[in-house]
């Protein structure tokens, strides 16, 4: 009976969904307030980044291997493919946040790594395939897939883009080639 307690014990933390809540005070782009929550149990990682018009959330479905961003201030949603070379791991996300949020700092470690996408301006019907987290957040609203592209090819997209900076760790530019609104 003790054993099976103490095994209970160990599981319950890799089952739990929780929040970690961080605010970037420091921040010179005025990113406002992240909030991170994790559920093990879905393989789902969900940022949330409120700063007014400009706030936006993201999700990460590890399992599907998509992500995506609403974007509150365009009113729309943005999906993509993940980079598992870039983007962390949920482990790696779950414990880089706790390890700043208990040292109390953001920025002061090493650089964060940067990914740029290029929005496809066709609207995407069928949300579906994308697993039914994104289905949920993006349903109703105009969705666009983005491709990730290379580092060269930025002057292309100067001026047209959204970041979507996730704390310390990750700085995501969702760009478009033509003057349309997405």
């Amino acid at each position: 009976m003790i054993l099976l307690g103490l095994v209970g014990l160990f599981i319950a933390p890799g089952l739990a969904d929780y929040n970690i809540n961080v605010n970037d005070n420091g921040n010179v782009a005025g990113s406002g307030q992240q909030r991170v929550s994790i559920n093990n149990a879905h393989n789902v990682a969900n940022v949330d980044n409120n700063n007014g018009w400009d706030s936006w959330n993201t999700i990460w479905d590890y399992e599907n291997s998509f992500a995506a961003t609403r974007l509150f201030a365009k009113k729309s949603c943005i999906v993509h493919r993940m980079n598992k070379e870039v983007m962390p791991s949920i482990q790696t996300l779950d414990a880089l946040v706790k390890e700043k949020k208990l040292q109390g700092k953001g920025p002061g470690g090493p650089p964060p790594k940067t990914m740029t996408f290029s929005i496809n301006p066709n609207k995407v019907n069928d949300l579906s395939q994308f697993g039914t987290n994104i289905a949920g957040m993006c349903q109703g609203i105009p969705t666009y897939m983005a491709e990730e592209i290379p580092g060269e090819n930025l002057p292309l997209y100067s001026n047209k883009c959204y970041d979507a900076n996730i704390f310390w760790i990750l700085n995501i530019s969702f760009c478009r080639t033509t003057e349309e609104q997405f």
